[in-house]
């Protein structure tokens, strides 16, 4: 963890995972996702890195047209619910509205990680892991859950994690985000697809600054 010494205050690496698969105000998916970075800094956020554009398949299966996902570090001194209020203020400025479950959305900001926070506790964290899919379905967590219960399962988030934060270590399992990545069964990475890269601001990925 980096330290602010003229402040004192602690600067946190915190992942987070974009999605978008309909249209907004700023375009489709990808010119979406692109504004979302851009907006990022105006709303005072440090934006470190920022991975390629993926197009991924729905999640689950034939819950609509395919994704353009991304992923960000960003060095924040907020607390995990502040940085998710300001998240959730972006996703309102452009159009975000939460309906149903994993419906189709014109911006999607996830907070999956925040350097080896474990939120509220371990036995939350692992109570959320453990839940079937039909049991995910039926329900949404009531507090924010670090790292997000899903990640390590979700090749849409962690193909781009790997571009910006491959060696981060997950505080539970213990695997770095590449190691993750890696451990998906092969069909599943095939269906990722990196998509060339839109304008951006701030400018797309080109290469690990480090590894987290």
């Amino acid at each position: 963890m980096l330290q602010q010494n003229n402040l004192h205050e602690s600067v946190t690496c915190a992942l987070i995972a974009l999605g978008a698969n309909k249209p907004s105000p700023a375009g489709g998916p990808a010119q979406t996702l692109a504004a979302a970075l851009a907006r990022l800094p105006r709303a005072g956020l440090a934006v470190a890195r920022v991975s390629r554009f993926f197009a991924t398949p729905a999640f689950p299966a034939g819950s609509g047209p395919d994704f353009v996902n991304a992923a960000a570090a960003l060095e924040t001194t907020l607390a995990p619910g502040a940085l998710l209020e300001v998240l959730h203020g972006v996703e309102a400025g452009m159009g975000r509205e939460r309906r149903a479950r994993w419906a189709p959305r014109a911006i999607d900001l996830d907070l999956v990680a925040m350097d080896d926070a474990v939120l509220p506790d371990a036995s939350t964290f692992r109570a959320w892991t453990a839940l079937s899919l039909d049991e995910q379905m039926r329900r949404a967590p009531d507090r924010l859950i670090l790292p997000h219960p899903r990640l390590h399962e979700r090749g849409f988030v962690l193909a781009p994690l790997a571009d910006v934060a491959p060696g981060w270590r997950h505080p539970v399992f213990g695997l770095t985000v590449a190691e993750m990545l890696a451990a998906l069964p092969p069909a599943a990475r095939a269906e990722i697809r990196p998509l060339p890269a839109p304008a951006a601001d701030p400018p797309l990925y080109s290469g690990p600054k480090r590894n987290r």
